[in-house]
């Protein structure tokens, strides 16, 4: 059957119009919003030195004047005039100091009423393998600070008392001065802190038995430069896009486009037309899914090579499929039939490594029981459907074979 010459002009301008959109500028570059943080570059970097967006003066000095005497030995005894101070998120203020060892004194300052606040640092901004340091006041009124190995996203995943956070010998200590909670620790890395993924959050339900974390009220995650004290705002939204991307390409329309020719060749050439538009849609969403993920690479350093690298497979297997549309040989061609297996089984696979990567990366996102169960009834669905369409093809092939003429032979005279 001869493709249609508009429907093949059709399809290259909608093919070329979504790749213009998909890599702008202002695709590439959105999602981040950087707070700014001016001194002289003849003086160290204090708490006198440092302005943030949208806070004054006046607001500077009740955020960073404090005296840190209340935390008693070592905290309190280091000088204001020595430690950098930065509002980081809501009213989080963190202050800092790093030696020329690279050990480092880190106090983490929110307002408290009741439940958890906790400071992470992740290697890529993501939640998952990440290690925190978590304080409370349990309701007798008793300071609990430890350090917490994030392995997932559920609170049996969040240990206790396990963690990567390289503490040195000094305790850490919690308190409570006026409206504020203060996290004080110490931790020598094995190089001087500069451009560091940090994870906020904090939660209003107090820790269970055993010290189990609550779930959060309230997260973010952000870049901190420790060199000039500058913060980074990341969009979560840029991964959420990515993974909703993902989900409606190859958890949705590919797989619907797959079903459309089984299951409606006795309905040409409407079949293969809804086939080619469907997979065209298919092959942009997943397409721009891929591209927002190699931005979210390239600025959080999400560095998870299986993910990454079966959905560069996918996309790879996803243009072959496009390039094929092209160079479809016709019905009577002795390469049509090659073609055909080609075609049928690159698909195949194609969509055998997307849900699969699918799986990978709500694991490796952290992703919460939402996006499982929503790829969990998108399958429930699909299964369903071809259930259903398979019974009703058993059926009228069963009809058409009944209503074929039965042979019969003549006698000869």
């Amino acid at each position: 059957m001869a493709i249609p010459s508009f429907f093949v002009s059709f399809t290259k301008i909608l093919v070329g119009f979504c790749l213009l959109c998909i890599v702008h500028k202002d695709f590439v570059v959105a999602g981040f919003e950087e707070v700014r943080v001016e001194h002289d570059t003849n003086e160290p970097l204090t708490n006198g030195s440092i302005t943030t967006a949208g806070t004054g003066e006046d607001g500077r000095s009740e955020l960073c004047g404090t005296d840190l005497s209340f935390l008693g030995p070592p905290y309190g005894n280091m000088s204001t005039a020595k430690m950098v101070c930065s509002p980081i998120w809501n009213t989080f203020v963190l202050r800092y100091h790093q030696r020329e060892d690279n050990v480092m004194t880190i106090i983490l300052s929110a307002v408290y009423t009741t439940g958890w606040v906790g400071i992470g640092f992740s290697r890529n901004g993501m939640m998952l393998g990440s290690s925190a340091m978590v304080g409370w006041f349990n309701r007798k009124g008793h300071a609990r600070i430890k350090q917490y190995y994030l392995q997932g996203a559920h609170a049996s995943q969040v240990i206790p008392d396990k963690g990567e956070l390289p503490l040195n010998g000094i305790p850490p200590v919690v308190s409570l001065h006026g409206a504020m909670i203060y996290l004080a620790f110490q931790a020598k890395f094995k190089h001087r802190l500069g451009r560091q993924p940090i994870l906020l959050a904090f939660g209003t339900r107090y820790p269970t038995g055993f010290h189990h974390l609550t779930k959060h009220d309230d997260k973010t995650a952000v870049w901190f430069d420790f060199s000039q004290a500058s913060v980074l705002n990341i969009d979560t939204s840029q991964r959420k896009n990515h993974g909703i991307l993902g989900l409606m390409a190859w958890g949705l329309i590919l797989p619907a486009g797959a079903i459309v020719p089984r299951y409606l060749k006795h309905k040409d050439p409407l079949w293969y037309y809804l086939h080619a538009v469907i997979q065209f849609l298919g092959f942009i969403l997943g397409l721009a899914s891929v591209l927002l993920g190699i931005q979210l690479y390239q600025s959080m350093n999400a560095d998870i090579p299986a993910h990454r690298g079966i959905g560069i497979f996918v996309l790879v297997l996803s243009i072959l499929q496009v390039m094929a549309f092209f160079l479809r040989p016709n019905k009577d061609s002795k390469y049509r039939r090659y073609w055909n297996r080609y075609h049928l089984w690159f698909g195949r696979m194609a969509l055998f490594f997307g849900s699969l990567n699918i799986v990978l990366g709500i694991q490796y996102a952290g992703a919460g029981d939402d996006w499982k169960i929503g790829y969990g009834f998108l399958l429930a669905i699909t299964l369903l459907v071809v259930i259903v369409l398979e019974t009703f093809s058993c059926m009228r092939r069963r009809r058409d074979k009944s209503n074929l003429p039965s042979n019969f032979q003549m006698n000869t005279i």
